[in-house]
């Protein structure tokens, strides 16, 4: 059971991986774009992040935009480069599966992103990605029940012995999402840094550490 983030602001996943439960990231290029970032130099950034620990470097999703899969490839080594951390993040498309499969048989790890049904992450897996993100909140959008599909997932991936593609739950929109996606059987779930926040939060937690905080003051005086 792992947590990532999904973020491109490397202040805020700094803050974050300070707990030592933050396991991995996702990005988006388009929103590091409209911040004015190079997108290689904050995958970098983040990348460098995780390193500082050994044991535990995490997986950085770095995704790649493009029409082909040759033009796919060329733009993930700019990110795979990086280090070891570096996942490279393709569309579940013709092309996107056509690179998946290339990269994966370089043994560069892969993330295949908007699944949307049961045979796209057949697709995805028997591609050789190390992770495929079936979208929780979109599929809502559409009448599509993603924990449904999550666990439809689970269950193929079980009865055909599957074990190298882990399910990583996207388009995380609620506390809900999160626990209902580990439910049903994700291996991952990726939020943003604000519901990652609200995990932590209750308030019967906050009135008893109030009660706490009371009691003490009480004791010393």
């Amino acid at each position: 059971m792992q947590i990532f983030l999904d973020t491109s602001d490397v202040d805020i996943i700094k803050h974050h991986y300070q707990t030592g439960l933050i396991d991995g990231i996702t990005t988006n290029p388009t929103l590091m774009m409209q911040a004015g970032r190079n997108p290689v130099e904050v995958i970098s950034e983040i990348s460098s992040v995780f390193s500082g620990r050994g044991y535990h470097i995490g997986s950085i999703s770095a995704e790649v935009v493009a029409d082909s899969a040759e033009e796919m490839v060329l733009q993930a080594e700019q990110y795979y480069s990086i280090g070891d951390n570096i996942t490279i993040k393709v569309p579940c498309s013709y092309e996107g599966l056509k690179a998946c499969k290339e990269l994966s048989d370089r043994n560069i790890k892969v993330n295949v992103t908007l699944i949307f049904s049961l045979s796209q992450s057949i697709l995805a897996a028997k591609a050789g990605a190390t992770y495929i993100s079936p979208f929780v909140g979109r599929c809502e959008d559409n009448n599509i029940n993603g924990i449904e599909l999550i666990s439809s997932i689970k269950k193929v991936f079980k009865l055909n012995s599957i074990t190298t593609t882990s399910i990583l739950a996207a388009s995380i929109r609620s506390i809900d999402h999160i626990n209902n996606s580990f439910k049903a059987g994700a291996d991952i779930v990726t939020l943003p840094p604000k519901i990652f926040e609200e995990m932590y939060h209750h308030d019967l937690t906050d009135l008893g550490l109030a009660q706490f905080d009371k009691d003490w003051k009480k004791l010393n005086s």
